[in-house]
């Protein structure tokens, strides 16, 4: 089920673009580790599609019909070593969700920034059990310019504030 994105407009896709086109050309581009070889060359792509007239919903669906995940990777296990795990039948939606929603996020953390809001955190996405810390989360104000800072620079994955993580069924809107 696709996450709800209250200011996906063509002024936010716009945004989401500019963001795409400025980590692919810096190289920075997130690129799962569970993405086969065709998959990481096509990702790219994939997602420019979404960005200018999908969701993060058709983002998965195009992952999953062009088979772009390995079926097992190598995991480094606590106590040193390697083993090899399947990846999760999770994984299309996840990386979809989680991509797809951060660029969402960088492009309306620049409209704010430029119109003078700020974002806050809703839920968009039901899901049957949320976390206790996603509940918390509803209603936070962020700072658009420390959003955009903490997204660019950790490309979604583990970032250094109390923002929306991958899997939440959160993102903001604009306020």
């Amino acid at each position: 089920m696709a996450l709800r994105f209250e200011n996906l407009d063509d002024r936010t896709r716009a945004l989401m673009l500019e963001e795409i086109a400025m980590d692919v050309a810096a190289g920075t581009i997130y690129i799962s580790n569970y993405l086969a070889e065709a998959g990481a060359t096509n990702w790219p792509g994939y997602l420019r599609l979404a960005a200018e007239s999908g969701t993060d919903s058709t983002l998965e669906n195009t992952l999953r019909n062009n088979h772009s995940f390995k079926q097992q990777v190598e995991r480094k296990k606590p106590k040193g070593g390697y083993s090899i795990v399947a990846v999760p039948v999770t994984a299309a939606q996840t990386l979809a969700e989680s991509q797809f929603n951060m660029y969402y996020m960088r492009a309306l953390a620049r409209r704010a920034i430029e119109d003078g809001q700020n974002l806050t955190v809703y839920r968009a996405k039901a899901v049957e059990n949320p976390r206790a810390e996603s509940e918390r989360m509803i209603g936070t104000r962020l700072n658009p310019s420390e959003v955009l800072t903490v997204l660019r620079a950790t490309r979604g994955v583990e970032p250094s504030i109390n923002i929306p993580m991958p899997n939440s069924g959160l993102t903001a809107r604009l306020t």
